[in-house]
């Protein structure tokens, strides 16, 4: 599993919601049995645009979704099933939405 994939949620009772996951987790610590994830939701969720470092949008070829940071979690790898694209040429975006999160910058 590698850091920034971006992954189907396919449960059905929250994937309406929160379709998307992307994984956050460095690779380096491929060996644990879970992965820390941050939910994407469609853009439109989230109307506060003093979020917009916390919660930036990321465009991908399926819309554009808001990086809902403030949820990040840790979910079991069994979870992670379908894996859609690399968000890579996010990195610096997320990373700092990581960042306001944590620290306040």
């Amino acid at each position: 599993m590698a850091q920034f994939s971006l992954y189907k949620n396919e449960d059905s009772s929250s994937n309406e919601t929160y379709p998307y996951f992307i994984d956050v987790q460095n690779s380096l610590l491929s060996d644990l049995n879970s992965r820390l994830v941050i939910p994407l939701s469609p853009h439109g969720t989230l109307n506060n645009t003093n979020a917009k470092k916390l919660c930036p949008i990321i465009r991908i070829d399926e819309g554009n979704f808001v990086l809902l940071t403030h949820q990040m979690t840790s979910v079991p790898n069994s979870i992670l099933k379908t894996k859609v694209t690399s968000l890579e040429s996010f990195r610096y975006e997320i990373l700092n939405a990581i960042d306001m999160l944590i620290s306040g910058i």
